[in-house]
This record gives structure tokens, C-alpha cells and sequence, in this order.
């Protein structure tokens, strides 16, 4: 009833370029540097903190960990007040059913 269709392969547009042709290189051996070269450098920028960077990344980093603590607590207080009132509704609902039967 239902059959795909696999579409064909496109063929390509744009220009199309041949692939880049690779010459082996020779290999020659040279005899060890007895020179000591001096360590590499890091291409990376440093970063240097100023005293008030570094306050400010602190207060920062305190500011999301106190916020996400306040976000999960509440989360939790939450879930821990809607099983309570589970609780109790069930409590209700089990106790209502009981003195239901009892007075037939």
C-alpha cells in the first residue's frame, strides 16, 4: 500500500575539483643537535586576572551557586509537600470509603 521512494543521487553542481596529486619525499638523516633549544611557546594568549576580575569572577561564581541551591530546595519542598498532601487525601478518600461501609 505504501511504498517509498529513494530518491536518486544528484549529480553534482558547482565546480568540481580533481584530486590534489601527492609527490613522496625523500628522507635524509641528520646527526642530533647538540644545541639545547629553547622550550616551546604556547600560541594561546595568557589570561591575567586584575584584583577586580578575580573579585568579580568570585562574587559571580557564589551568585550561580547560591541561585541553583535556592532553585533545588524549593524543587524539593515542592515535591515533598505534594506527596504530603497525597498522603493525606488518600488518608481522607481510605477513611470516608470505610465508614461508608460500616453503616450498611
Amino acid at each position: 500500500m505504501l511504498r517509498p521512494n529513494v530518491p536518486a543521487m544528484p549529480a553534482p553542481t558547482g565546480q568540481v575539483t580533481p584530486p590534489a596529486v601527492v609527490e613522496p619525499t625523500t628522507i635524509t638523516r641528520h646527526a642530533p643537535a647538540t644545541t639545547t633549544a629553547p622550550a616551546p611557546t604556547s600560541a594561546r594568549p595568557t589570561i591575567q586576572l586584575t584584583s577586580g576580575g578575580l573579585i568579580t569572577l568570585v562574587v559571580g561564581g557564589t551568585t550561580v551557586v547560591l541561585v541553583l541551591g535556592a532553585v533545588l530546595v524549593s524543587l524539593l519542598l515542592a515535591v515533598a509537600i505534594t506527596a504530603g498532601s497525597t498522603a493525606i487525601t488518600a488518608l481522607v478518600i481510605r477513611s470516608l470509603m470505610n465508614s461508608n461501609t460500616k453503616r450498611r
